[in-house]
């Protein structure tokens, strides 16, 4: 009897989580993947810059894996390629702007030769031995962005990518409801559909009706105007390029990944300054208050970004001043909310104005509401539905949705980040699992940050470190010198001499005890020191700082 046909749809990233969306899709002996994004750290992950995908599933499957293929450019979709591709150098595949901003990536990993770059339109279909994958055109807050209908041997599989319904875009390109609504008539197996905003009631709201309220905010500027938004949000940056045009600006970019990519774009075309009117932010003293507008990073509040470093006065070219107006273009991102609030007041306490979304509607969601789903999942009337990208409350939200209309749940699959979620032309069920998680970027290491230096990240930012460092001579078994103590992070030694004399005595009367029993083994000494020291300390201050003591032998 011939083998029940199954597809295996793998999330090694972004079920149940934010960021670092991938997926595998598998089909006998090949792997295609969809895009392969990082995650933020959050407060609990001490001096993580990144968190990754780990991606061992794919490297023990590195014969089956095809390409991968990215829905749009922003940084939870293609930002851990550089760390994937050194270890699994396959075909690339996006949209134009999707690729330019990969190349800058690459570029900087010094990688950019080694890898394939293949730059797809919407309507193409790459075909491979099984899975043909043709790209639809969406509608999202990143221009070339794209939904994917994967050809299966059982059937289309829809993956939307992230989307939003946009009947007015900036571009004049709008999301292919004709292709689609042709696939949902010829019958669509499984529809894979993003969740992020599915709480949400109603409709996104156009990304032109910022454009208008930039206008109306414009319209009242009387010195400099400062946007702070995201710089992958290539449409936005343009309707805050129409409307200093219109007032006459100067338009000058800030930060390191503005400028970047802000370049990309001008080069493919997709952001348009006539000659003349972009400038450097060194040439800002050229012109007066009144023509210029500064587009910049820091639209999260990010310590180190550039509006951040103008709201302390520490930006190398700009100092905010009386008369300056600062536009928050941006939502915060949850957990970012203190960071945003502080950089708000310092922008306040340096005499700027600062427009932000709780005062005008400076920022729209590039992510589809509640009627926008309901209306693709009425185009494509897929069979089976697979919720993908949000929390795991949002996928639930929206398997309720999918239920209001009509389907059961059973034909539902509500996966997290590692389940295998097995389909077929009759069913669709979670079976099993394969490993999958994050990995720490810190620095240029890449995953050499586990659990265990966190929770000593952790243990040191709480309560700091104590050092005890001693010297024995060995033949006579006597303390030649110290102990010495030193602390950094846990109390200030000049204000506590008396508590730190004292556990300098407990050291003393540690060493001796060991020393006169003929204790030699350093691991038994170290540990008694620990000890006790750890014992009083905790019983005078509460605290539990780590204690690591030093014994050098002479």
């Amino acid at each position: 009897m011939e083998d029940k046909k199954i597809v295996k749809i793998i999330p090694l990233g972004g079920l149940g989580e934010i960021g670092k969306n991938i997926t595998a899709i598998e089909y006998e002996d090949e792997i295609i993947v969809i895009d392969c994004g990082v995650a933020f750290p959050d407060e609990e992950m001490y001096g993580v810059d990144l968190v990754i995908p780990d991606v061992t599933y794919l490297l023990n499957n590195k014969r089956k894996v095809k390409g991968f293929f990215l829905t749009h450019g922003h940084e939870d979709h293609i930002g851990a390629l550089p760390y994937v591709l050194k270890q699994l150098n396959v075909p690339i595949y996006g949209t134009r702007l999707t690729l330019g901003l990969v190349e800058l990536k690459l570029k900087e990993h010094d990688i950019l030769n080694d890898c394939e770059l293949n730059v797809v339109e919407p309507g193409d279909i790459i075909e491979n031995k099984y899975i043909n994958v043709e790209f639809i055109r969406n509608s999202h807050s990143i221009a070339g962005s794209c939904s994917l209908a994967l050809h299966t041997p059982i059937g289309v599989i829809i993956h939307t990518g992230d989307f939003k319904i946009d009947y007015t875009p900036i571009d004049g390109k709008m999301m292919d409801f004709e292709r689609l609504s042709t696939l949902g008539k010829e019958g669509v197996l499984l529809l894979m559909a993003d969740s992020t905003n599915v709480e949400r009631p109603g409709y996104t709201v156009s990304e032109r009706v910022i454009g208008k309220t930039f206008d109306r905010v414009f319209a009242r500027a009387e010195g400099r105007i400062i946007v702070a938004t995201f710089a992958s949000n290539i449409h936005r940056m343009q309707q805050i390029i129409d409307a200093s045009l219109q007032y006459g600006r100067k338009i000058a970019f800030s930060g390191r990944s503005m400028e970047k990519v802000s370049q990309v774009a001008m080069e493919l075309g997709y952001l348009n300054i006539p000659e003349g009117y972009s400038i450097s932010m060194d040439e800002m003293n050229k012109y007066p208050n009144e023509n210029i507008t500064v587009i910049t990073t820091g639209s999260q509040g990010e310590p180190m970004s550039a509006l951040a470093r103008m709201s302390m006065g520490t930006h190398k070219t700009l100092r905010v001043e009386h008369g300056d107006l600062v536009i928050i273009s941006a939502s915060p991102i949850p957990g970012n909310e203190k960071f945003i609030s502080r950089v708000i007041n310092e922008l306040f306490k340096k005499g700027a104005d600062v427009v932000y979304e709780a005062f005008e509607e400076v920022h729209v969601s590039g992510h589809a509401r509640q009627e926008e789903l309901k209306l693709i999942h009425t185009l494509v009337k897929a069979k089976f539905f697979m919720p993908v990208h949000g929390e795991y409350r949002h996928l639930r939200h929206h398997s309720k949705l999918a239920q209001k209309l009509g389907r059961e749940e059973s034909d539902i699959a509500v996966a997290e980040t590692g389940q295998i979620v097995e389909l077929s032309k009759d069913s669709i069920r979670i079976n099993g699992k394969v490993h999958s998680g994050g990995v720490m970027v810190d620095g240029l290491g890449v995953g050499d940050v586990g659990h265990i230096v966190l929770r000593d990240r952790k243990h040191l930012a709480e309560d700091g470190i104590l050092t005890v460092v001693v010297t024995i001579e060995k033949e006579s078994f006597s303390v030649i010198a110290g102990p010495d103590i030193i602390t950094r992070g846990f109390v200030y030694v000049k204000e506590s001499e008396n508590l730190i004399n004292e556990a300098r005595e407990i050291v003393r009367q540690e060493l001796d005890k060991c020393l006169d029993n003929r204790i030699t083994e350093w691991v038994v000494i170290k540990s008694n020191i620990k000890n006790a020291v750890s014992k009083y300390l905790y019983e005078k201050t509460k605290r539990r700082p780590i204690i690591l003591p030093i014994i050098m032998e002479i």
